[in-house]
């Protein structure tokens, strides 16, 4: 409750109660009544971890050199002291295994930290994003099977030694004679993480709650029991509609465009990357492989007579319509039927030009768009009518995204299953095509007013909440 407070309040979390590291692992169940609890393993391993980082750092007594999520989580108040350590903790550290990709828990965990580090690289100087993870082997994983989130992740596991590499912690902390090579690996993997808090220093940020998060690995609906946890890779299109610094509406000032519409940042100078390259990192965090383009070079490519081939999200600058040629072709792809791509309105309240012709803007923006503008759920219908904050872009981008890929879902191509000859339920194929019915639509995140979804209307195509 003290973390919570403390940040809602704007104040900085003293470092004595913020854990130095977080260990997000799979918990394993009991074979059979009164069995040996087999997570005493990782709790011998995070005592290691703890002591070892005690030792390396100066961190004073009685500091939190590290949490893990015991038994918290059947008692009171488990979602909040997650979310508080989530937001506070400086290094998050996945235990690696089959059992950790298929579990929605753990997905949550790597959700709600990746967020808190792509915000923090969206603000700092410089393109690339702060990483913060850093991944140990418990029981090693082919990279076939690795979620696109941790398949991305640049990560050498060699340094701590062959035998961990073929067995992992929980081969070495188990096997007689590799007692050596478990102290090694531990060591080694307590180096960096000190090594890598100190050089990326997360801040802290307002608690996400746990449980209303999507998973970092894609929907579990997607896996076939007993299946790979990774599954087929999704994929999502993003497109940008904004000017470049060269054809701006006369008296809007240059400092927030580019060479191109992929480089708007409307957020500056909060912001210190472009918001499509920040919506691409986001879209990744949410398990799929994104492509980017601009709305003005991509003109005409839509048509909705054809089946379409991925979800999509299209991000518009209100100044935008002022070209008049650029407002013609937005109001002529308003005109045509894809429920599978949803529109997302950036919008800073600190940008003085925006904020003494936002009327106007979001006037012609709505008569531009009139069906986009009032599609689908109330997240996507927020999130067209201005998304005032990079925070709150990184809270509503997620919802606006499972929308679409629902949408996706309902009207992409199906086919039978190969050599079928009855008319059992078709499905999908391609990236999208999971094995599964289209899943139910995400929980909403906290500060959102949604309404239920047996309520919503799509202006034009049913309800997206289910097929």
């Amino acid at each position: 409750m003290f973390l919570r407070s403390h940040l809602r309040d704007g104040g900085r979390v003293p470092a004595s109660v913020q854990p130095y590291f977080f260990l997000s692992y799979a918990h394993t169940p009991r074979f059979g009544p009164g069995g040996p609890d087999p997570d005493m393993w990782v709790e011998r391993l995070f005592r290691d971890l703890c002591n070892h980082i005690m030792a390396l750092t100066d961190l004073p007594a009685g500091s939190e050199a590290g949490f893990m999520d015991r038994e918290i989580r059947s008692g009171e108040g488990w979602s909040e002291r997650l979310g508080a350590a989530l937001a506070t903790c400086r290094v998050f550290v996945p235990l690696f295994s089959p059992r950790y990709f298929a579990s929605e828990m753990c997905g949550k965990e790597w959700f709600a930290f990746a967020q808190r580090a792509i915000q923090h690289g969206a603000v700092r100087e410089g393109d690339q994003r702060a990483e913060a993870i850093v991944p140990a082997l418990w029981v090693p994983v082919p990279p076939a099977q690795l979620p696109g989130p941790a398949e991305r992740l640049q990560f050498n596991h060699n340094t701590f030694g062959e035998r961990y590499v073929t067995d992992g912690l929980y081969g070495l902390i188990k096997l007689r004679g590799y007692a050596e090579q478990y102290e090694q690996a531990v060591y080694e993997l307590a180096r960096r993480i000190v090594k890598v808090a100190e050089t990326v220093r997360l801040d802290p940020v307002r608690p996400l709650d746990y449980r209303l998060v999507p998973s970092a690995f894609g929907p579990a609906g997607g896996r076939q029991p007993g299946g790979p946890a990774a599954g087929p890779a999704r994929t999502l299109h993003v497109t940008v509609a904004a000017a470049s610094r060269h054809d701006l509406p006369e008296g809007r000032s240059p400092e927030y465009y580019g060479e191109s519409a992929l480089e708007w940042n409307p957020y500056h100078p909060v912001a210190q990357r472009p918001v499509a390259y920040v919506a691409e990192d986001l879209v990744k965090n949410l398990n799929y492989r994104t492509t980017m383009s601009s709305f003005d070079d991509e003109a005409g490519h839509f048509d909705s007579k054809q089946p379409p081939t991925r979800p999509e999200i299209l991000i518009v600058d209100r100044w935008a319509v002022q070209d008049e040629q650029r407002r013609q072709r937005l109001a002529a792809f308003d005109q045509e039927h894809r429920p599978w791509i949803n529109v997302v309105v950036p919008w800073n309240r600190y940008d003085h030009q925006s904020r003494a012709r936002e009327a106007e803007l979001a006037r012609l923006l709505e008569e531009t768009l009139p069906v986009k503008m009032s599609q689908g759920r109330a997240a996507c219908r927020a999130a067209a009518n201005g998304v005032a904050s990079m925070e709150t872009l990184g809270q509503i981008l997620p919802q606006v995204v499972e929308a679409a890929a629902q949408q996706f879902l309902r009207h992409a191509q199906v086919y039978l299953p190969a050599g079928s000859t009855h008319t059992e339920r078709p499905r999908l194929l391609g990236p999208m095509g999971m094995g599964g019915p289209p899943l139910p639509p995400p929980a909403p995140f906290p500060g959102f007013d949604t309404d239920d979804d047996s309520t919503d209307t799509d202006r034009g195509d049913a309800d997206d909440s289910e097929s």
